[in-house]
Order: structure tokens, then C-alpha cells, then sequence
């Protein structure tokens, strides 16, 4: 739609890198409030960010060439090409290699993992809805031709030789679609977010609600680059995308169901056999007040 955002001479600054850069801008910037909210130090927070962006890159390049390994079977050379490595890449594969770097990340420093991945979720779905916005204007990702009155026409040469769109043709807006569909579930989550019951909420509403919009849009998706299973009956992303919503569903009952805490954190009594005091609504015990009136109950024998 309109790749290069600026050109002065031989320098030419490309759309979809300007609103990448600021998809990861917006998304850092968010993890740092929510960060702060819940009480995780700063630095942190962007030193695990920056390793975890790294991962993601590599991760979607890596099921870019998985996608499309029949292309990259025959043309070896392509796969550490300049087009590949400007490209994108597939978006699962960058989140499913950031959430295994992170289990690893978490365990060696010994960090909450569910509070973390709940700070992370909204900033994520942020970013890939400015994202998206650059795949718009680079023509990737484009849809299926309709007669639709939401149809565009790409017309740029140049978005054609770097990502394939057809020219001339009306095309669903899918980046505009899920850019849309991306901005909803962020404001879902900030909404939810103070709110939850239970650290792990958060993310994994995330996961839900992404994968049930991912899954739909990929429908009308006319790029067939990004790989199908089952002999074509979905697309890698909708297979993906249904593994999320069924590891979604199987985790949110259980973190729901552990232990006698909503978060998962069920504080023993002080000689381990006392149930656990009321919990409040951040999830924490109370100890609860022992009346004053009436007589001291006998004492436990000491373990």
C-alpha cells in the first residue's frame, strides 16, 4: 500500500521497520508499567525483554522456512538471503520459541512465571496490532480476492517484488482485520488485568481470544507462503492456533483449581496442619482474628 515511508536520494526508510520499531516501542513501554504495577523491578524487565525479542526473531524466521520448505528445499540459498531476513516471519513461531526461552529464562533466575506472562501478554498483542499496521503497508500478509466493500488494491511495484501481493486486484484487508482484532483483546486484557483472580489469567485469556481471532482470519488469507497442514484442510498458524485455545482451556482449569488459593499460592499454617487463613481479593491470606471473649482453646502438641 505504501512500502517506503521516506526517500531522500539513495535512503529509503520502509514502513513496515518504522511500525515494527514502534510496535516494540509500545509494547517495552507497556511491559514497564505493568511491570511496576505488580511490583517486578525495571531493569529486569528490559533485560528479559531484549532477550526475548532476539528469540522471537529467530523463532519466526525458523517456521518461516519450516512454512514454506518446499521453496527453500529447492533454493538453499534463500534461506540467509537479504528477503528473508527483512521478512517478518511467522508470528507463532517467534511466540512459541520466546514462551520456551522465557520457562527457561524464569527457572535459572528464579522468577514468576505467570505473573511475568501476564505482565507480557498485553504489551504482545499491542505490538502485533501496530505491527500488522506495517504489514499493510508492505503488502505481506494480504487476503483472498473479495467483492467486498472493505476490499483494497495494492498498486506499489515494489510492495509486490518484496512480498508477493497481487496488484489490481481487490483483496481482503486482512492485516486490518487483525490489527482491529489485536487492538480489541489488548483493551480485554488491560480491562481484565486488575481484575484477575489468579496470576496466569491474563496470559492465557491471551492465548484464548488471539487464537479463536487468528484462527478465523486465516480464513481469508490469500497468501500461500505462511504453510498448511492435513493436506491443506489449516493453514500452520490454525493448527497453532488450536493447540493455544486447547492449552488455554487445560491450563486456566488448572491454575484455577490449585490448591485452596485462586493464584496458585496457598500459604501452609504455621505447624502445616491449620487450613490457610480467608483469601483477599489480591489473592493473598488474612490471618483470621481469634476472639478474645471466650476461653483459650487447648494446645496442639509440638511436632
Amino acid at each position: 500500500m505504501h512500502p517506503i515511508l521516506i526517500s531522500i536520494g539513495s535512503f529509503h526508510l520502509p514502513t513496515y521497520g518504522t511500525l515494527l520499531v514502534l510496535a516494540i516501542l509500545s509494547a517495552v513501554y507497556t511491559i514497564v508499567r505493568l511491570g511496576r504495577r505488580e511490583g517486578q523491578d525495571a531493569g529486569m524487565l528490559l533485560d528479559f525483554t531484549t532477550w526475548m525479542l532476539l528469540v522471537a526473531l529467530v523463532g519466526a524466521k525458523v517456521l518461516m522456512v519450516i512454512s514454506d520448505w518446499s521453496f527453500y528445499r529447492q533454493n538453499p540459498g534463500e534461506i540467509f538471503s537479504t528477503a528473508t531476513l527483512m521478512a517478518g516471519g511467522v508470528f507463532y513461531g517467534g511466540f512459541l520459541a520466546a514462551v520456551l526461552f522465557a520457562i527457561w529464562y524464569v527457572r535459572v533466575n528464579r522468577l514468576p512465571f505467570w505473573k511475568l506472562a501476564d505482565i507480557f501478554a498485553p504489551a504482545i498483542v499491542l505490538g502485533q496490532s501496530v505491527g500488522r499496521l506495517g504489514c499493510f503497508a508492505g503488502g505481506c500478509d494480504y487476503g483472498k480476492p473479495t467483492t467486498s466493500r472493505l476490499a483494497v488494491v495494492f498498486t506499489s511495484a515494489y510492495a509486490h517484488e518484496i512480498s508477493g501481493v497481487p496488484l489490481g486486484i481487490p483483496l481482503h484487508p486482512t492485516q486490518i482485520y487483525e490489527s482491529l482484532a489485536t487492538f480489541c483483546i489488548f483493551g480485554i486484557l488491560l480491562w481484565q488485568f486488575r481484575r484477575k483472580q489468579w496470576d496466569g489469567q491474563i496470559f492465557l485469556l491471551y492465548l484464548a481470544l488471539y487464537g479463536v481471532a487468528r484462527f478465523f482470519i486465516e480464513f481469508l488469507r490469500g497468501d500461500e507462503d505462511r504453510g498448511f497442514v492435513f493436506n491443506h484442510l489449516l493453514s500452520t498458524s490454525q493448527f497453532i492456533a488450536l493447540l493455544a485455545i486447547l492449552t488455554a482451556a487445560f491450563l486456566g482449569v488448572r491454575l484455577r483449581r490449585e490448591g485452596g488459593n485462586p493464584r496458585g499460592e496457598r500459604r501452609a499454617a504455621a505447624d502445616g496442619n491449620e487450613p490457610a487463613g480467608k483469601t483477599t481479593a489480591r489473592g493473598d491470606t488474612a490471618q483470621e482474628l481469634q476472639p478474645t471473649a471466650v476461653a483459650p482453646a487447648p494446645k496442639r502438641l509440638r511436632r
